[in-house]
């Protein structure tokens, strides 16, 4: 951790200049801003111009809000970016390919960190929220990963898009962003469908699957397609359960997440049906039998910018299995 004071100071200096915007011109003064995220309050008394992003999806929000002048680095790319966005992408710093530590996370001198989810701020990853603070840099962490216990998650994710907009005073486009995925959201679940229920394989380790609990976006996107996740009744965004387990839940119809270019055995969609195809309670499953399966992209699992993306291939998956019968 070389140069501990470097964040505070590159803070200090984009104040001090008046928020110099990308490009030398000078950004308009701001306001403070008061955010709450997940525990904590930011306060922002100029607008950031040095954002550093440290997962794909939170990378692929910020993109989408035409962010990317402002973005000092990005870490921990799981999957090709989207191909609109990726012109954008390429001109950002690639601080780290996997999960970003301290020292290049300070080396960059930020003046926001932006991640999707919680436990990438640790003593051996980017630092905790606390250590990041003393130096004078707020960390915003998505509203998805921090239930209240009555929002939902997709106006969660809304809610990030609107404090962006707050934030980096894109107010009129973070919320016209808000505005087109509410609609996409209303025209899935504008479908009258049978109910049936679903499985959701996000990855497998060891052999072992991950599924989709009722803390994540995929039991939310079920409720929305009118299906029921047969894992509901775990409190967990993606626990492990087992291959036996998803047999006796007996699902109608199997979600599974490609995370090819992750690399890792087991990630490809391909490779997860065929286990399911080779296991002895598995493969007798109807959905098996009959290919009632969903494949989606694992990075549009979790909350990004282009979650409502799976939410419309998974609706229109729904909706051609039901017209096969």
């Amino acid at each position: 951790m070389s140069h501990p004071g470097r964040i505070g100071l590159a803070l200090v200096a984009v104040l001090a200049a008046g928020c110099a915007a990308p490009g030398g011109a000078e950004a308009p003064a701001a306001q403070s801003v008061v955010v709450d995220s997940c525990g904590k309050q930011l306060t922002f008394t100029g607008t950031p111009q040095r954002v550093v992003t440290l997962d794909q999806n939170s990378t692929e929000t910020l993109l989408a809000l035409g962010l990317q002048d402002r973005m000092a680095g990005t870490a921990n790319v799981k999957t090709k970016v989207a191909p609109k966005y990726a012109e954008a992408y390429a001109k950002i710093p690639v601080l780290s390919p996997k999960v970003l530590t301290s020292e290049p996370l300070r080396a960059a001198n930020p003046d926001v960190v932006v991640a999707s989810f919680q436990e990438l701020f640790t003593p051996d990853r980017a630092g905790t929220r606390d250590e990041l603070e003393s130096l004078g840099v707020p960390t915003f962490v998505s509203a998805v990963n921090c239930s209240d216990g009555t929002t939902a998650p997709f106006e969660r994710l809304f809610r990030d898009y609107e404090n962006f907009g707050r934030i980096f005073g894109i107010q009129d486009k973070a919320n016209q962003l808000a505005a087109e995925q509410r609609a996409a959201v209303a025209e899935v679940q504008a479908v009258k469908r049978e109910p049936v229920k679903v499985v959701w394989v996000y990855s497998v380790f060891k052999g072992v699957p991950y599924v989709a609990g009722r803390d994540g976006m995929p039991s939310q996107m079920s409720k929305i397609a009118g299906a029921v996740n047969v894992f509901d009744d775990l409190d967990q965004e993606w626990p492990e359960a087992s291959w036996e387990e998803v047999a006796r839940r007996d699902p109608d119809v199997i979600v599974i997440g490609d995370l090819s270019e992750r690399g890792n055995p087991g990630d490809k969609a391909s490779e997860k049906l065929a286990m399911m195809k080779e296991h002895p309670a598995v493969s007798q499953l109807r959905a098996v039998r009959e290919n009632r399966v969903i494949e989606l992209p694992g990075i549009e699992m979790d909350p990004s910018v282009r979650t409502v993306d799976a939410l419309k291939a998974f609706g229109a998956g729904l909706d051609e299995i039901a017209g096969r019968g």
